[in-house]
């Protein structure tokens, strides 16, 4: 099984009826000339890429800029249209004072697979405990992974201070059963996602970076050159998973740059799906 682990599905049409909702997507995620298409498109993308189940995340920016980009509601909606394919991801700003009741009903009544969080978008510390303990502590509650943005955003106002790797190192110490996935595998710092991935059985990473070149040559420079050849093969094949970034770049170019990491096949099944199901807390699931 192929699982995407990051998408975002703030242009699909069955959500786009309002353009001015649209306009605010596009300035907030820096995707000013993004089209919008109908899920049945994104069903033959998905099915081009050999991709099985996709993960969709809503976006809560409501403190910093006045609503959400995409809301859990809406991501529940598209789950609805093909539930066989699509996983949905809460968001909430924690910075909410109503963040607790809102993650709650995302989980409780939307039925909702797991938690988005932006730091950078957000302007939050993950560490900073003193507001994020009771947004941890629900995850846990209901054992649900938590989907981390890392390293660097396009987005400009979104201070890359906010989600460097190592500041999720007291996270994954704090919360042992709490599994975290760094997203964008926390570009440029890709040494400090290293490290937490051998350190933190409970911390992931996935692939959905890409801000140069092409997908292979970004894939290859990144994994195979700054970092060791087969490193993932040998050290971390059970703690990276494959993610998209979709629409930024077609789902299939991204699976196509996986064929440019040194790993055996059962390695890369793990990449490209095995530990999502892990993260997700689906293995058992599918395995039964």
């Amino acid at each position: 099984m192929v699982i995407d682990v990051y998408a975002f599905p703030g242009f699909l049409k069955e959500i786009c009826q309002d353009p001015d909702r649209v306009a605010f997507r596009r300035e907030q995620y820096f995707l000013y000339k993004q089209h919008v298409w109908p899920m049945e498109l994104f069903m033959k993308q998905l099915n081009a890429a050999g991709i099985d189940k996709c993960v969709i995340s809503a976006e809560d920016v409501t403190t910093r800029a006045g609503d959400t980009i995409v809301s859990n509601e809406e991501i529940r909606t598209l789950v609805d249209l093909q539930p066989e394919r699509l996983i949905g991801f809460a968001s909430v700003d924690p910075q909410r004072p109503d963040a607790v009741e809102v993650l709650e009903k995302a989980f409780t009544e939307l039925h909702l697979a797991g938690l988005k969080l932006s730091p950078a978008m957000q302007r939050f510390y993950p560490n900073d405990f003193h507001l994020m303990d009771p947004v941890y502590q629900v995850c846990l509650k209901y054992n649900k992974p938590i989907l981390f943005q890392s390293g660097m955003t396009w987005i400009k106002d979104s201070p890359s201070t906010y989600s460097r790797p190592v500041l999720f190192e007291d996270v994954a110490m704090r919360y042992p059963d709490l599994r975290i996935c760094l997203g964008h595998f926390g570009w440029p710092y890709i040494m400090e996602t290293a490290m937490l991935l051998l350190k933190y059985p409970n911390v992931y990473a996935d692939t959905a970076l890409l801000y140069f070149d092409s997908p292979k040559q970004f894939f290859h420079t990144t994994f195979n050159v700054q970092m060791g050849e087969y490193w993932i093969d040998r050290m971390l094949a059970d703690k990276v998973m494959f993610g998209s970034t979709y629409p930024r770049i077609e789902q299939k170019r991204m699976i196509g740059a996986v064929d440019v990491l040194n790993l055996r096949p059962k390695q890369k099944a793990m990449v490209l799906g095995g530990n999502a199901l892990r993260f997700l807390g689906m293995e058992e699931k599918e395995n039964g």
